[in-house]
């Protein structure tokens, strides 16, 4: 076995180690019986909304690579990146032990239309990096209406108004020439994040919750950061966490806060499904067959 096939497995065996270990954590504090009351007894309208929110949210995200793209001198449609964008989806949140979907779309890419690796790193990056950036940005501004934290308004501002300017100085020095418009893939940032609370609103409102929205979409928001990292599998177990914990802080129902985690889970997951489609049918990319994780990881090692 080689190093790198090893290091893949033990990747996984965290993942799924961490993930566990979280929703243990989190069922040994949340009634299971409660959570199926909450659902039974929910609004599906508002689960269709959440999911055709999420799912615009995503061809924005989608658009917003694309555009990277296009600053590299890569020029794909929008519809064949669409494609490829759920097939990494899959790859990210259903095969979370190997080389993910980021690193899948690189390999593709490289090897369709002969892109430097490094380029398309770099872009993958750039567009990772606008999207935490919306997020920093909303979840400062949203601080503001949640006086429990006890944080006073002029520090969330200066550091939205201090770190967004060193942010983008940064970005004219480094990533000027991997985008079209700075100012065009950080407004779709916004959009995608904004889009993405208002799924969690709707499945507030799906569950028949009638009081503060803030505290839980700050929760929406941290669980979201916590979840960038890759501890767990897809981010289940540690949205769940963050969701259980931010309940005791805030006085909130902690079942209602992990039903939110857990549902929003469900419609990344019933997205990310999506992906399976390319992979049996790979003449919609333009493939007879795509390639295998065996043969990038050979290849990569070559």
């Amino acid at each position: 076995m080689t190093k790198q096939k090893l290091w893949g497995l033990t990747k996984l065996f965290l993942k799924i180690s961490f993930t566990l270990v979280s929703l243990y954590l989190v069922f040994s504090k949340v009634s299971i019986k409660d959570l199926k009351e909450a659902l039974t007894e929910s609004d599906p309208i508002f689960f269709i909304l959440a999911f055709l929110v999420f799912f615009i949210s995503q061809i924005i995200t989608s658009t917003r690579l694309n555009g990277i793209f296009r600053g590299i001198g890569l020029h794909i449609s929008e519809k064949y990146n669409f494609k490829l964008y759920l097939l990494g989806m899959f790859y990210n949140l259903f095969l979370p032990g190997g080389i993910g979907g980021d690193g899948y779309k690189i390999f593709f890419l490289r090897r369709k239309f002969h892109i430097k690796g490094r380029r398309l790193l770099m872009a993958i990056f750039f567009d990772r990096l606008s999207g935490l950036w919306a997020l920093c940005l909303i979840t400062a501004a949203l601080i503001i209406f949640i006086p429990q934290l006890e944080i006073p308004t002029w520090m969330p501002i200066t550091a939205v108004l201090g770190g967004t300017i060193i942010y983008f100085i940064v970005l004219k020095k480094f990533f000027a020439d991997y985008s079209e418009s700075l100012y065009l893939t950080h407004f779709k940032a916004l959009c995608v994040q904004s889009l993405q609370l208002i799924s969690a609103i709707c499945l507030l409102y799906a569950l028949h919750f009638d009081g503060k929205f803030s505290p839980y979409l700050f929760m929406f928001l941290v669980s979201s950061l916590v979840a960038i990292f890759p501890f767990t599998v897809g981010g289940l177990g540690a949205r769940e966490v963050v969701f259980l914990y931010g309940a005791e802080i805030f006085n909130l129902d902690p079942h209602l806060a992990v039903l939110i985690s857990l549902l929003y889970y469900f419609i990344a997951a019933l997205m990310s499904s999506l992906g399976t489609y390319y992979i049996f049918r790979p003449e919609a990319l333009g493939e007879k067959e795509l390639p295998k994780e065996n043969d990038i990881e050979e290849k990569e090692e070559d």
